[in-house]
């Protein structure tokens, strides 16, 4: 259990890799996923790196893949995905798997191709089946309108007059021209209002829908379109209604102008599409069985591909040796796993049949070390809490263990319900009972999968906030009475029977019940808060004053225990210097005002009762007094605010002096002692011979003293830090005094801000109530039968604003103080958060299907 307290202890270690070896030895760290690979070549060019040919080999191959899938996908073809885990292939076996991937790309273009082409020719034949269809439906139309004109002379004369005189004079019958073609039915209005302009009105355009949409063989998406069929007169118009149809993209058609003609095309154009239709079910048939045959073993070929990617990628970060029989690389490794990881080695050594071993060797280093924090699936959500805000420096305290209580306890401080709390526990008991089944879907929905990923996070807010509703005794704004009230009526009846009259009953609406009158109050409630406060007309000046108090409390526990942590650090880190002018003032300063009132408020609570509780004392007045050394003659103090204890005048003067005798302490000592430690070590002097250090040497304490960039400088080529470095007092004085004056303010601002515990407390109960009186209590209200339906609708309006206002708007914001609460008032006081994470080389999310490089 130790490992979750501080991140794990980390090496950076030196792979000697023999050429033939490499490959499986990497393939077998990659399945134990332990090691970060730092880049050996970082001045080298992506593409005159040694492996790059195989990473462009790799790449081509997933190119290939990915658009199998792509087909696959289109054709909705379920993927299999058994979940097994494959072997890597050996680099020999590259050639085959290029030449499979080649046969079957090839081979879906090939059938695509056709498959467009049949698929475009099927579409003429379909178009022109329309139009032979519809022109003689024109035609026929156009006999019967005739025959019609025959009958009736003055239509004959109307329609006469249509003809061109000059045409009339001379007794030629009028021939018409025609055209034929199919046009996708949105751009009818402006074809039709563009013929009528360019052709000043003389031609004719009939036009009909087709009823069935027709297929484009390029996209695959259906398209309405219409038949069309334009009269015209003479080869210019002809010329330019052949141009505007061009310009629409329809598409035109030969069409005959005898029916027989006509009739016959019809004939052999639906036998020519039998035959297409034939060809082009037994194309799809075909193109099914080799998306089937895929679907099954793409999943494999993707994780085998994308792992002889990720080798090859990480062999391009090592180096190689003069003789270039070797590879050295530099790892990052836990200390814990060398073992494992030499294991791994041995494998790798002995799946590649070399003889010589693989060796490992631990290195000196004055870098930084990554941060490597084990979790497992519970802890998981709570330390990505920890690192969304920072990660946590090597080997410093870290905060997930503790916030694994604090968090849900926090939060449900704030969404202190048993109704709600209960539907949020089910909701997670929900995802942890079905978390295999939820995993193996792999769902896609990004919200879904982040609330998954904190199921754990859920279920303790949960189970907290049923605790913290059965204390607040808070059930969708409702009391729950288990133990019946401590309150009594009966003994204010006989007692004061004199003042309580009928007539006062009556009339008066609110009567106040007297606690100090004997059988009242029968009691402190067993557990929580007395459900009679649920009727009461002060109720919420009770809750307020409760609490408000209880954030107190709470947040100067929470606060004290963070500065209480820094204290491991400093031990931890050996800074002596940290302990005794940092951590104990301090403490001292916070223990001595903010402690002292958590004090005062329990002296209070447990000093007073019903008896003498309108002569306690206001704590507010009492802690500003404190600090103003205000307090008054002794007649003042009889009447207005009386002293708690006696003694206390003198012990709160003696905490202020000590608070205000902290700030120097913590502002000035410091920089002087550093200064001091300085000036001592430079007369000592230390110097280096042949990298071994000499003389006393810097401690751990130097790490205020040397800059950054001069440890990072030294630290490339593996020396020891310079100490001669210079020793800037001012900026070491600058840095104490903000951080003096941030945590003096700090102490102040951040017991302030613990009460967001109070507000959002108050305000969860309030909208709880609201929703309950402005919606549920309308359905309750009618006693009829019309109540009883109406209430079922009631209720469901009820339930819906519940979760979506109450559960997930409410929870939202707890959840965002409660983090708040941790990453700013509790963290900065011992967590620094700068450094960076261990990224290990895994297959991990390869396997899991997550195949980003």
């Amino acid at each position: 259990m130790g490992e979750l307290f501080r991140s794990e202890e980390m090496t950076l270690a030196q792979l000697f890799l023999q050429s033939e070896a490499a490959y499986c030895c990497v393939s077998e760290l990659g399945e134990l996923g332990k090691v970060q690979f730092r880049d050996l070549n970082p001045d080298v060019n992506v593409f005159q790196r040694k492996f790059v040919n195989e990473v462009r080999r790799c790449e081509e191959m997933d190119r290939k893949l990915r658009f199998v899938e792509k087909e696959i996908k289109k054709a909705n073809i379920p993927i299999l995905d058994t979940g097994e885990n494959p072997e890597v292939p050996f680099p020999r076996d590259m050639i085959d798997l290029e030449a499979n991937f080649e046969k079957i790309e090839n081979e879906l273009k090939e059938i695509n191709t056709n498959q467009e082409a049949l698929k475009r020719n099927f579409l003429e034949l379909t178009e022109l089946k329309y139009i032979l269809r519809k022109t003689q439906q024109f035609f026929d139309e156009a006999q019967l309108h005739h025959h019609q004109q025959m009958a009736d002379p003055d239509l004959l004369e109307e329609s006469s007059s249509l003809l061109d005189p000059s045409e009339m004079g001379r007794g030629a019958p009028l021939r018409l021209g025609f055209v034929a073609g199919v046009i996708n039915r949105e751009r009818i209005p402006t074809f039709e209002r563009m013929l009528w302009r360019v052709c000043r009105g003389n031609v004719f355009l009939r036009q009909a829908e087709i009823e069935n949409p027709l297929e484009d063989p390029v996209t695959g998406d259906s398209v309405h379109k219409s038949v069309f069929i334009i009269f015209f007169q003479g080869d210019q118009l002809k010329n330019r209604v052949k141009k505007i149809c061009e310009g629409f993209r329809a598409s035109l058609y030969p069409c005959p102008e005898t029916p027989q003609e006509r009739k016959e095309m019809a004939a052999g154009v639906n036998t020519r599409i039998d035959d297409l239709q034939m060809v082009l079910n037994q194309t799809e048939d075909h193109r099914q069985r080799v998306l089937q045959a895929a679907a099954k073993t793409i999943r494999v070929w993707f994780i085998k591909v994308r792992k002889m990617k990720a080798i090859y990628h990480t062999l391009n970060l090592c180096n190689i040796d003069v003789t270039q029989k070797c590879l050295i690389a530099e790892v990052w490794c836990p200390v814990a796993d060398l073992d494992s990881i030499q294991f791994a080695l041995r494998r790798g050594t002995e799946h590649s049949g070399s003889t010589v071993p693989s060796i490992l060797n631990r290195m000196q280093t004055n870098q930084t070390p990554p941060t490597y924090n084990k979790t497992n699936k519970f802890t998981y959500g709570f330390q990505n809490l920890v690192d969304a805000y920072g990660i946590s420096s090597y080997r410093e305290i870290n905060p997930a263990p503790y916030t694994i209580i604090t968090f849900p306890f926090l939060f449900a401080v704030m969404f202190g319900d048993f109704g709600h709390g209960t539907l949020m526990t089910l909701f997670a008991v929900w995802m942890v009972v079905r978390e295999s089944r939820i995993l193996s879907q792999k769902s896609d929905n990004e919200l879904f999968n982040m609330v998954f990923s904190g199921r754990y996070i859920i279920l303790l807010m949960g189970l907290f906030s049923v605790y913290t509703g059965l204390i607040y005794n808070d059930c969708f704004s409702k009391a729950l009475n288990m133990f019946g009230s401590s309150w009594s009526v009966r003994p204010m009846f006989t007692s004061l029977q004199a003042n309580w009259t009928e007539d006062l009953l009556k009339n008066v609406p609110v009567l106040q019940l007297d606690p100090a009158v004997p059988g009242v109050f029968n009691g402190p409630y067993p557990f929580g808060i007395d459900p009679i406060w649920s009727i009461a007309a002060n109720k919420l000046t009770f809750l307020n004053s409760f609490k408000m108090k209880m954030s107190v409390v709470l947040g100067v526990i929470h606060m004290l225990f963070g500065v209480t942590l820094s204290l491991l650090n400093h031990i931890y880190f050996k800074k002596p210097l940290n302990i005794y002018l940092g951590f104990i003032p301090e403490m001292i300063f916070m223990a001595s005002l903010f402690g002292y009132l958590v004090i005062l408020i329990l002296v209070k609570w447990c000093a007073y009762n019903a008896s003498n509780s309108k002569i306690a004392p206001s704590l507010l007045i009492h802690f500003i007094n404190m600090f103003l050394f205000s307090y008054g003659s002794d007649d003042d103090n009889k009447n207005e605010n009386h002293m708690l204890y006696s003694g206390q005048k003198g012990l709160q003067c003696f905490l202020v002096v000590c608070a205000m005798l902290c700030v120097p302490w913590m502002l000035v000592l410091k920089p002087f002692m550093l200064r001091q430690q300085y000036l001592r070590r430079k007369h000592l002097g230390t110097h280096n011979f042949g990298g071994i250090r000499v003389g006393n040497g810097p401690t751990e304490e130097d790490a205020e003293i040397i800059q950054h960039d001069q440890l990072s400088m030294h630290s490339e080529e593996g020396e020891e830090p310079a100490v001669e470095e210079v020793f800037n007092f001012g900026d070491v004085v600058v840095h104490q005094a903000i951080h003096t004056i941030e945590y003096c303010l700090g102490c102040i601002s951040n017991t302030a801000s613990y009460l967001r515990l109070w507000a959002l407390s108050l305000a969860h109960a309030q909208l709880s109530e609201v929703l309950w009186t402005m919606v549920m209590h309308v359905g309750l209200h009618v006693k009829n039968l019309g109540g009883g339906i109406l209430l079922v609708m009631v209720f469901a309006a009820f339930s819906t604003l519940t979760i979506a206002i109450l559960l997930i708007m409410e929870g939202l914001s707890a959840f965002l103080h409660a983090l708040r609460l941790h990453w700013v008032e509790f963290q900065n006081k011992f967590y620094s958060g700068t450094g960076f994470k261990f990224m290990p080389f895994s297959f991990e999310s390869i396997r899991e299907g997550k195949f980003d490089d």
